[in-house]
Formats: structure tokens, sequence, C-alpha cells
């Protein structure tokens, strides 16, 4: 049993100290995760790599009802969970305030990020919603792909599958959210 594992299963039994001692042993994965996910959204996004982390292990560890986390990869999966719900949330905040006007953020730096407006996160995380109805393993694989970072073979493990199914699963995903995405754009 991995270190991870066992300060998992401490935090379930209401071990409180044991949550001080995760952070330490999975900050960098979830922080190259965040990294990952955050370079994928548009460039004038308020929300921070290390902010997302933060609130998501704030979300995972400090909730008000224990954690049943199995393994290390079920503690990942549900950590691209939470970024996800964290960055769905922002898009939708966002969406309310428009006390801006039409000012957008300045960036400082030259790099070219590919940008994903906030309606296009909100389309994609309705879609994942209703692909979730229909194939949940397929929705989660997704999930953790694009907002978790994670490769086949971490989200095989998450999700207790082969990694020919979770290709399988990704790749079945992408073509459903490609053709459901592109006939939202006929409406």
């Amino acid at each position: 049993m991995s270190d991870v594992t066992q300060i998992l299963s401490q935090i379930e039994s209401g071990d409180s100290a044991a949550s001080e001692q995760l952070l330490p042993l999975v900050y960098e994965e979830l922080r190259k995760l965040a990294a990952t996910r955050m370079a994928m959204e548009r460039g004038d996004h308020t929300l921070q790599a290390t902010a997302l982390v933060h609130e998501a292990y704030l979300r995972l560890v400090n909730g008000s009802s224990p954690q049943n986390w199995n393994t290390r990869g079920h503690f990942f999966s549900a950590a691209a969970e939470a970024m996800r719900r964290i960055l769905v949330e922002s898009a939708r905040r966002k969406q309310r305030l428009k006390s801006c006007g039409d000012r957008k953020r300045q960036s400082l730096n030259d790099v070219s990020v590919p940008e994903l407006t906030d309606e296009g996160l909100l389309e994609i995380d309705d879609a994942l919603s209703v692909l979730a109805a229909e194939d949940l393993q397929a929705a989660k694989a997704v999930e953790l792909r694009y907002f978790g970072g994670l490769g086949h073979e971490e989200i095989a493990e998450a999700l207790g599958i082969t990694v020919y199914q979770a290709r399988q699963k990704w790749t079945y995903a992408r073509a459903w959210l490609r053709e459901r995405l592109r006939l939202s754009e006929r409406k």
C-alpha cells in the first residue's frame, strides 16, 4: 500500500492530522494536473493553477462528510472532478456578473494559449452531463483526461478498467462530444 493510500485510509477513518501529511505528497502532481488544465484555458482567465489546486484540495479533504478513496487513482479522479467543478462554477459566476463591460484582462506575456470561452466550458459541461447519463465511464474518461490531464494508463487505474478500454472510452467520448458540440453550434 503506498503512502498516499495509507494516508487516505487514515483520513477516511477520521484522523484530522493525516490531511496535513497528504498535501506534501500529492501537491506537485496536483499542481502539474492543474497547470496542464489551465494551459488549455483562455488567456484572460483570472484563476491560477496554484489557486485551482488549493481550492480542489480543500474541497476534497475539508468536506463535512468523510471521503472514501479506495486508491491513489481514485483520489486523483476526485481531484480532476473537483477542478472541473471549480472551473465551471467560475465560468458561470463570470457570466452572471458581467460588471466589467467589454474590458478584458491584458496578458503580460506573448505566449499564445488556445482559448476556451466561458460559454464553451459551459457547453462542454452540459454535454458531459448528457454523456454521463449515457456512458458514465466515457464521461469520466473525458473529465480525467481534459480536466485532470491524466494519460490512458492513469485513467484506466482510476476507473478500474484496462488501458485498452480507457482508450476506447476516450475515443468514443471525443467523437460523441465533437458531434454533440457541432449540433449545438447549428442551433
